[in-house]
């Protein structure tokens, strides 16, 4: 599976590079994972559809071409490539958002599809993974919950049979509250027998395929009852057949740019972010390594193709990976095989699925994205572990639910950006004290019991001196040195400091004025090779002088110390 790097067609088609080595071996293993896959992920990529607000066969397309494409540029061996409920939900946000419906809603996907394979391909180019950093980990827990949230108030009515209207969820929610009036028992019995189902086969018989059975099941009660004929709602026709490649309507798509804009660069940092990380996963349990940029490829050429067959967003499933591998996968043939399969059945199995109760397809919904995207492990995690990254995250959900999911795309962004701003802007800058009977300074705050020096503040920055933090660190050295007892002495700690900037270095010159205004020492502490550089540069050091910079925090203080007992001409002890 390695890619000879001598070989430029193995490097941009890996397939060309390991098949011709496929060892008949793997053959069963892989087509036994490929079989499996494909029984969980036809009946899930009929609701995915409905998610994104397409027909349901258009959900069939992209986990197809998603698979095949996937497995001609991939460099992972056990990734299941595909549809999923998070990608979904941005697609059907933004279908909501511009109000479209049927074959527009189809062309607006394709083309966000499209879209987002563009950037797969542009950030693998440009080698930009760095992108997907700015949706931090508590807004992408927070925005799947709210996404997730979202997609089962929309599917509520599938299982009373009844409508709702709203432009937020919460609205939207209590549409179905005020409308239960109109329940249609039949469809209410259909779609509650189909939860229990779902959910019994999830939490007592988790091996077998809930969405598959269900969908089986579905089929046969409304043959068996006539379901159509009681009024429960039914999918409706399902063509067969394969659709022909061709470019989204440009119509379409001019009319909706930000949109599609929005969605695709949300597509692209949570596609990333998943494959990225399950690819190196797998690749680290299985002993062997991927090409992360390559893998960008892959999911680029796989959105690309979705696009060009109708299709919708396709992305890592993590589910089906699991599957994939717990199968058996040993090489991408698996994925190949999940391909051809999903082929056979649009080719001579779709027309039967027009039967079946969209109460049925709900549940299937409902299921897949409550378990599959509401982490609520991580959410007491980050609130037992960070109150700020907890709250950040329900105030992504709250988002989601109030502006709609592409909106809380953007909203998670902005978040981000903005708690990054904040922690670039504020380190820390704890006052240091010395353990009893070492050489060692700590954070005061966490040992209250160190020693501290009369007259002599010890303080760390703990990040760059740069533009955005110099004010604050102006601030808190003004905020020691005004401080009661009044202070004869300052030594920064500079071992946090990998960077500085002019910006910063001005803001120490200044620094430097003024403790000498004050009559304060000043005494600089493990300054790095090229954080002194730049202030010898400014001719800082020069003014501070030689012997007032110090290789560790000890040796600064007890130069203070010594010079002080010289100034007084006697000895004095450590203060508390």
């Amino acid at each position: 599976m390695s890619t000879d790097k001598r070989n430029p067609i193995g490097r941009l088609l890996p397939i060309v590079d390991w098949l011709p080595r496929y060892e008949r071996r793997w053959l069963r293993a892989d087509i036994v994972a490929g079989i499996a896959v494909v029984a969980m992920i036809v009946p899930k990529n009929l609701g995915y559809a409905e998610i994104a607000g397409v027909p349901v066969q258009n959900g069939l397309y992209a986990a197809a071409a998603g698979a095949i494409i996937y497995a001609l540029f991939c460099t992972s061996r056990q990734i299941s490539t595909g549809p999923s409920s998070s990608l979904a939900a941005v697609a059907g946000g933004a279908v909501i958002l511009t109000g479209v419906t049927g074959d527009d809603a189809a062309q607006l996907v394709a083309a966000i599809t499209l879209v987002t394979g563009v950037l797969f391909l542009l950030m693998a180019v440009l080698r930009m993974g760095w992108i997907a950093q700015f949706l931090s980990k508590a807004v992408v827990t927070g925005f799947l919950a709210g996404a997730a949230i979202d997609v089962v108030i929309g599917e509520l009515p599938k299982l009373t049979g009844t409508s709702t209207d709203g432009d937020s969820s919460w609205r939207e929610f209590a549409s179905w509250l005020g409308g239960l009036g109109g329940t249609h028992l039949p469809t209410l019995a259909v779609g509650v027998a189909a939860l229990a189902v779902i959910l019994a086969l999830r939490f007592w018989a988790p091996k077998v395929p809930g969405a598959l059975v269900l969908v089986v099941g579905g089929l046969l009660a409304s043959a068996l009852l006539d379901l159509g004929a009681r009024d429960v709602a039914l999918v409706g026709p399902v063509p067969s057949g394969l659709p022909v490649p061709q470019f989204p309507s440009l119509e379409v798509a001019l009319q909706h740019v930000p949109e599609i804009l929005v969605a695709s660069l949300a597509l692209l940092l949570i596609g990333f972010s998943q494959t990225a990380g399950d690819a190196r996963a797998f690749a680290t349990r299985h002993r062997y390594r991927i090409d992360a940029n390559q893998e960008a490829v892959a999911q680029g050429m796989a959105n690309v193709g979705s696009g060009l067959v109708q299709g919708m967003p396709v992305s890592t499933s993590l589910s089906a990976s699991s599957l994939n591998e717990s199968a058996g996968a040993r090489t991408p043939v698996a994925s190949l095989t999940t391909g051809v399969l999903v082929i056979l059945t649009l080719l001579l199995l779709a027309p039967l699925f027009a039967d079946l109760p969209k109460a049925v397809l709900g549940a299937i919904i409902i299921d897949a994205v409550v378990f599959g995207m509401i982490d609520l492990p991580e959410f007491r995690r980050l609130r037992r572990v960070s109150r700020f990254d907890f709250w950040i995250a329900v105030a992504a959900v709250v988002g989601v639910l109030s502006a709609g999911v592409l909106f809380g795309i953007v909203i998670g962004i902005v978040l981000s950006i903005g708690w990054l701003v904040y922690v670039s802007t504020r380190p820390a800058m704890p006052a240091l004290g010395r353990e009893p009977g070492t050489q060692v300074f700590r954070d005061l705050d966490l040992n209250p019991a160190d020693e501290t020096f009369p007259g002599i503040a010890v303080v760390r920055l703990d990040g760059g001196l740069f533009f955005a933090t110099a004010e604050a660190f102006d601030e808190r050295i003004r905020e020691l040195i005004s401080g009661d007892p009044p202070v004869t002495a300052l030594v920064l700690d500079l071992e946090g400091v990998g960077f500085i900037d002019s910006q910063g270095a001005a803001k120490l010159t200044e620094i430097r004025d003024l403790t000498e205004a004050e009559g304060i020492a000043l005494r600089l502490a493990r300054v790095k090779p090229s954080v002194g550089t730049v202030l010898g540069a400014q001719g800082l050091l020069e003014r501070i002088g030689a012997d007032h910079v110090h290789g560790n925090v000890h040796r600064a203080v007890e130069a203070q110390l010594a010079e002080g007992r010289d100034d007084a001409g006697e000895t004095h002890g450590v203060g508390g």
